[in-house]
């Protein structure tokens, strides 16, 4: 079947737009709407066959899915656990300065996401500083480590693979650390003096989370003993939910439908709490206080929804909980709020905290580290050993160095890497299949071909030509701080890759324009795509970070701010001075 007739500039640049307009809704994913759209500009000739297969096979995203894969295992060093004594002490100020510093330095080398999720569950649970004064940073000084080197963060990868894609010289491993080791410095030391607008929540206790439970208890003789859960119709209560079933000193967790129940048993209930009086209509069920003893207390686990879960945009129903994780939903909280009306209803997003009560067998289900970060360490994954550590983190710093001094390609050191990791069992196939970031690769693979469709159509030339009229009294820099302020515009409403993606194609062709060498408008889009401090909603270590430290969008902005301007100043001022037009 002949392909269409190719799309008009103006048409694509109104695609764009629409695009744009989808992303900023955030109802369908960004993978889904990036490979739409790719597929449509191949269909419509924009991009022939070859282009837009080669866009998901581009050395950069092959090096970065590798990379992910490989730091699967190396989040399960027990390193960042031994750090955490040492860097809570002192006060606030201190405390912030030193869980800066480190998770900086960690994250200029690991996934951001995994140094963060490492991190989360030690800030949480420890007392000695309010968790809502040190999340916020955690998550900030993880953008800023990331910005320092190539492979910091998963956007100077992505800015790396248009770069290789366009026919430039690929980016170095610390060609980034030029200006961002001075931007990490600067907004770690304003963060530090910001840290009195950070809100100080009093930390959650046990008996705050039992707040959540009714109980009842099952009287002698009472008609409802001798019968099902399903057939004494106590499946669909208003506002309430039965969780668990006390029994003899027996937790029955979940509770099936064909549950039988016995005279003497404690039905816990959860949900709407207020709503006492869809109880009083069942015989022989006595109804006698929230309190949830030290039994029930004992086997709640608080987790936070990761950004690579399924559940994000589903109700608890849709994707049947209970059989999926072997757990009940307690409660939810999303930011400073606990969400209230019937939890099987309520569509979650990234970034929920969830209070589960587990069964037995919720540790062994292999699909929880993909779909939550853990904040109680009872149903962690096994650490690795002391010599597993040692044999991935040094197998990981040995192909950084190999890398940067430029005597074996980074891909090649990370493969070798990974068949080493999983012929030592640390990682294993089904860990990698289950982890996969599937999404990623099709986002950036399909994002590349939406850059070639935007250069083939003159769409970005018409952006350029624009914004070359628009600087034109301002001259070159003028010009690189439009691209960079579009970009951080950008990332600030949708996803950071989803910027960089967007802002690239415009950034080379204003480069083209006039005339000078493209490098300072890709670093002003590297730069611009990680900083995303104002709002949470556009990064995924924000998200993580917004129910634990129970923040409002105000929050993020009263302390983001500062380093926002901060971030910016130092890299519009820097860039042009390593990086000249």
């Amino acid at each position: 079947m002949p392909a269409l007739q190719p799309m008009t500039a103006p048409l694509v640049l109104l695609s764009i737009v629409a695009l744009l307009a989808l992303l900023i809704h955030g109802r369908a994913a960004p993978a889904l709407l990036f490979t739409v759209w790719a597929a449509a500009f191949h269909v419509t000739g924009l991009v022939d066959e070859r282009e837009w297969l080669s866009s998901y096979s581009n050395p950069a995203l092959i090096t970065l899915v590798v990379l992910l894969l490989v730091s699967h295992a190396l989040e399960r060093s027990p390193l960042l656990d031994r750090f955490s004594a040492v860097i809570l002490k002192g006060g606030p100020s201190l405390a912030i300065l030193r869980l800066s510093g480190v998770t900086a330095l960690v994250s200029a080398v690991l996934n951001n996401t995994a140094v963060v999720g490492a991190l989360l569950g030690v800030i949480s649970r420890q007392r000695q500083v309010p968790a809502s004064k040190l999340l916020i940073p955690l998550s900030y000084a993880a953008i800023l480590g990331g910005v320092t080197t190539l492979i910091g963060t998963s956007t100077n990868l992505v800015v790396n693979s248009f770069v290789i894609d366009a026919g430039l010289p690929a980016l170095q491993m610390f060609q980034f650390s030029l200006v961002g080791i001075p931007v990490a410095l600067a907004c770690i030391a304003v963060m530090v003096l910001s840290s009195p607008l950070l809100p100080a929540h009093p930390a959650a206790s046990r008996d705050n989370r039992q707040a959540y439970f009714l109980e009842a208890q099952v009287t002698g003789n009472s008609p409802l003993a001798g019968r099902s859960i399903e057939q004494n119709g106590l499946r669909n209560l208003d506002g309430l939910f039965l969780l668990e079933i006390e029994r003899e000193d027996r937790l029955i967790s979940p509770v099936g439908p064909d549950e039988i129940l016995r005279d003497g048993d404690i039905l816990v209930f959860t949900g709407e709490i207020e709503k006492v009086q869809a109880l009083q209509q069942f015989s022989g069920l006595h109804v006698f206080g929230t309190r949830a003893d030290a039994l029930l207390g004992s086997n709640l686990v608080e987790v936070v929804i990761s950004n690579e879960s399924i559940l994000p945009n589903r109700t608890l129903r849709e994707v049947d909980f209970r059989m999926q994780f072997d757990a009940g939903v307690v409660g939810i909280r999303r930011g400073d709020k606990r969400l209230t009306g019937q939890l099987g209803r309520v569509p979650l997003h990234v970034g929920d905290s969830l209070l589960l009560a587990v069964g037995p067998d919720f540790a062994h289900h292999r699909n929880i580290d993909r779909n939550f970060h853990l904040l109680d360490t009872g149903v962690l994954r096994p650490r690795l050993t002391n010599p597993q550590s040692t044999l991935a983190l040094s197998g990981f710093a040995l192909a950084i160095a190999l890398s940067a001094f430029d005597v074996w390609p980074l891909l090649n050191s990370l493969l070798v890497l990974l068949a080493i990791l999983l012929g030592s069992r640390i990682l294993t196939l089904s860990e990698m299949r289950r982890r996969f970031p599937f999404d990623l690769l099709v986002t950036i693979g399909s994002a590349l071909t939406i850059a070639k469709a935007l250069e083939s159509s003159g769409a970005a030339q018409i952006v350029a030509d624009a914004m070359r009229g628009m600087f034109d009294g301002y001259g070159i820099f003028g010009a690189f701080v439009g691209v960079y302020l579009i970009t951080l515009v950008l990332t600030e409403v949708i996803t950071n890759n989803a910027a960089a993606a967007l802002a690239f194609p415009i950034a080379l062709s204003t480069a083209r324009a006039f005339n000078v060498d493209p490098m300072p408008f890709v670093m002003a889009v590297a730069y611009g795509a990680s900083a995303g401090f104002l709002v949470p909603f556009g990064y995924q270590t924000h998200l993580m970070v917004m129910s634990p430290g129970r923040y409002r969008v105000l929050d993020f902005f009263k302390i983001g701010l500062p380093v926002s301007l901060t971030y910016s100043a130092v890299v519009l001022l820097l860039v042009p001075v390593f990086f000249p037009f």
